[in-house]
């Protein structure tokens, strides 16, 4: 099943992180590359990879939009396509931006209206100008804007009391989501209404965000972006959703429709069998050694479709309704009522050294070096973490390594393992060392039997699916 590494997705050149490297991990002696549809037959199939024909990505789109109701659309009204930053880092990002361009296409070509695109930064100043200039959007869009977090806001009434969207983002008569399915911190949202993120994270004031991040905690936070969706204000506006789909071969298709909800369902379905399996496959490692070598935060970058944040956090079967497991953040849990909790910083067991070889400072992950070795590659990455607030400590554990040769040398003799796991934006394959892909090549039919025969059932039933609608 091994096969030559793979090149991974390119890295968007950004003030938030380290000048992109030139050698990346697939690039080092002894990588691999094991598709995960060798693992797993019968996860959906892709359509499209980084580096892939974008006409595909067009066509797909326009079928999905040939099934969306875009009568109430008037052609003297303004229309906002809602992008997330989020979505340009997925898989070089070139497949969001066409998925985009479709919508502005087809939309304009059917109503009429003054389409118009914005995109919502995640917290920085200065990502949203990257982005524009990195995929030369100004020559595929004729109208852009950009919004973020501290922008003026706008009161949202909801059934629980007044939250606050960004002004910008509500400003048009009608608005389209235009999302991907962002199969990221699973151990968050359980894959419960994941498509609705953006209406707490990309599109609300900080005040907003804040409180979905902390004053509720982690699983309860999840009602915060479903009663800024539902309100008669929102529902006003949303003229109708288009999201990219993926599983962790790659992206798989476009999926459009008036009522967000039905997508929810769809996107539910499949996600739970498909990275359900991904998932458990890598929760069952015994060792390794870890690598970041994508674009954006560390956190976030995948392997196989599957990001950073999710395999360190494989300890528990998130999608086990059952079990009202809590997260902390801060370790602020002292006193959990459900008598179980958890830190976001507490890494699998398997993982036994850390390399960063590029990868954003920014989000708190200040512990990773307190429990595990790790070693950041460059002294100018290193320079970024330790000036960075949001890891204050990070540097006062972590090494730091000239070469990604002798950071990956150090890692092996402090961990004392050769297999290597590298999260470098990877979708369709893991980049790994040939000792690692036996360990998985191993264990994948028992995970395989026991996600279709045990987990997925439960899984479905808990969230009122039929397991024969999969």
């Amino acid at each position: 099943m091994l096969q030559e590494a793979i090149r991974p997705p390119k890295v968007m050149r950004s003030v938030y992180g380290p000048e992109p490297r030139k050698l990346r991990a697939a690039d080092l002696p002894g990588m691999a590359s094991l598709k995960v549809r060798d693992l797993f037959p019968d996860i959906v199939e892709e359509i499209y990879l980084h580096g892939g024909d974008l006409s595909t990505i067009r066509r797909v789109t326009e079928e999905a939009l040939a099934g969306v109701n875009m009568e109430k659309i008037r052609p003297d009204q303004t229309v906002d396509i809602l992008g997330s930053e989020h979505g340009f880092s997925i898989l070089g990002g070139e497949a969001y931006v066409e998925m985009l361009r479709t919508i502005q296409d087809v939309v304009r070509e059917r109503t009429g209206a003054d389409v118009r695109l914005k995109i919502a930064s995640y917290i920085g100043y200065k990502e949203n100008a990257e982005v524009i200039e990195h995929f030369k959007l100004e020559e595929k869009f004729d109208k852009i804007r950009t919004f973020g977090a501290w922008d003026k806001g706008v009161p949202i009434e909801t059934e629980i009391g007044t939250l606050y969207g960004v002004a910008r983002a509500y400003e048009a008569d009608w608005f389209i989501h235009a999302y991907y399915d962002d199969p990221r911190e699973m151990y968050f949202h359980r894959y419960v209404h994941r498509p609705l993120k953006a209406f707490v994270m990309s599109y609300a004031r900080y005040e907003t965000r804040a409180a979905y991040h902390f004053s509720f905690g982690t699983r309860s936070g999840q009602f915060l972006m479903r009663a800024i969706f539902d309100s008669p204000f929102v529902q006003e506006k949303h003229a109708f959703s288009c999201i990219m789909r993926s599983s962790p071969a790659g992206i798989v298709g476009v999926d459009a429709d008036n009522d967000l909800y039905r997508i929810d369902h769809r996107i539910k379905k499949h996600h739970l069998r498909d990275f359900g399996k991904m998932h458990q496959l890598l929760a069952g490692l015994d060792e390794c050694i870890v690598v970041w070598d994508g674009g954006r935060w560390g956190y976030y970058v995948h392997a196989g479709g599957v990001c950073f944040g999710v395999f360190m956090n494989a300890e528990y079967d998130p999608f086990d309704l059952s079990k009202p497991f809590c997260f902390s953040a801060f370790d602020l849990l002292v006193q959990n009522p459900f008598g179980e909790s958890h830190t976001i910083f507490e890494p699998h067991h398997s993982i036994k050294a850390a390399v960063v070889n590029q990868a954003w400072p920014g989000i708190i992950i200040t512990d990773l070096p307190k429990m595990v070795p790790t070693v950041v590659v460059g002294r100018d990455q290193a320079e970024m973490y330790l000036k960075d607030p949001t890891n204050p400590s990070f540097m006062d554990h972590a090494v730091t390594a000239e070469t990604l040769e002798g950071a990956m040398d150090f890692a092996r003799r402090v961990s004392g393992t050769d297999k290597v796991l590298v999260f470098d934006g990877s979708f369709g394959h893991l980049t790994l060392t040939p000792s690692l892909a036996e360990d998985l090549i191993s264990k994948a039919p028992e995970v395989n039997r026991r996600v279709e025969e045990e987990l997925l059932p439960m899984w479905l039933k808990q969230r009122g699916i039929d397991p024969q609608e999969v």
